[in-house]
């Protein structure tokens, strides 16, 4: 009797050129799992892929335009075979006084923060439904908590914390388990490029770890949440962000 041969299971992240999707992608292949990985700066993506070798399989895709989307999805079922899990972690920061958001700055961060989690995970929806696969979505502190300059990139990811739930809900019956992750203030070249000394003073004062944290922090709850260790867990949003969430609006000074 010939041997069977076991297809590895496999990962679609997006936003996977740097930051915690990178992050993510590297735990994923140190656990045996092939990475579809997505981006659409293809410079930095080809850069990145380069030191993964042929675990990884490097698609260039704007996630936020359909027809990209769907290009993207059939590379990826010709490459990989299948799709195991889904983490849907693109997505862009652009901050902002409320009257100083026009429709066009609103749209830009829409349709990458919501519009391509949704386009994408319909897009996969067969493919996931086919291995009982589990979605990861990427939130933000700022889904669960409102603040300052922040009106399209908070409310988009309150959009996807409630899509993560609807897609729990309906997608169920189908095995497969979809769930959130909101990071709070983590050391990204984002979180650098827009957070000030004084801001990062801020939240280290009013965070109960009294630090930022790191990509691949985040990248073990993701991992986990698309791991069989996770298999009853579905619907759920995890603030990864070292206690903030759970202070409120608590003053640092009142704590001691």
């Amino acid at each position: 009797m010939g041997e069977t041969i076991m297809t590895p299971k496999t990962a679609l992240v997006t936003g996977a050129a740097r930051g915690i999707g990178l992050a993510t992608t590297r735990l994923f292949v140190e656990g045996g799992r092939r990475v579809a990985m997505i981006d659409r700066d293809e410079e930095a993506l080809r850069e990145a892929a380069a030191h993964l070798g042929d675990a990884v399989l490097p698609v260039v895709c704007d996630v936020s335009r359909p027809e990209d989307v769907t290009r993207m999805a059939s590379s990826v079922r010709d490459g990989l075979g299948r799709v195991d899990a889904l983490v849907n972690n693109a997505g862009v920061a652009d901050f902002g006084p409320i009257a100083e958001t026009d429709f066009a700055r609103w749209r830009r961060v829409m349709e990458t923060n919501l519009d391509a989690v949704f386009l994408v995970s319909q897009e996969l929806l067969a493919d996931l439904c086919a291995t009982r696969g589990a979605i990861v979505n990427i939130a933000s502190i700022s889904g669960l908590r409102a603040s300052t300059l922040r009106v399209a990139y908070g409310t988009s990811k309150a959009a996807v914390i409630h899509l993560t739930k609807q897609q729990a809900v309906e997608l169920g019956e189908h095995g497969i388990r979809a769930n959130c992750v909101a990071p709070g203030p983590v050391d990204t070249k984002l979180a650098l490029a827009v957070h000030s000394p004084q801001i990062r003073a801020a939240y280290h004062d009013a965070m109960p770890l009294n630090r930022y944290g790191t990509e691949a922090e985040i990248a073990e709850v993701i991992v986990f949440l698309c791991s069989d260790r996770a298999s009853y867990v579905t619907g759920q949003v995890v603030a990864a962000d070292g206690g903030f969430e759970a202070t409120g609006i608590g003053l640092p000074a009142l704590r001691g």
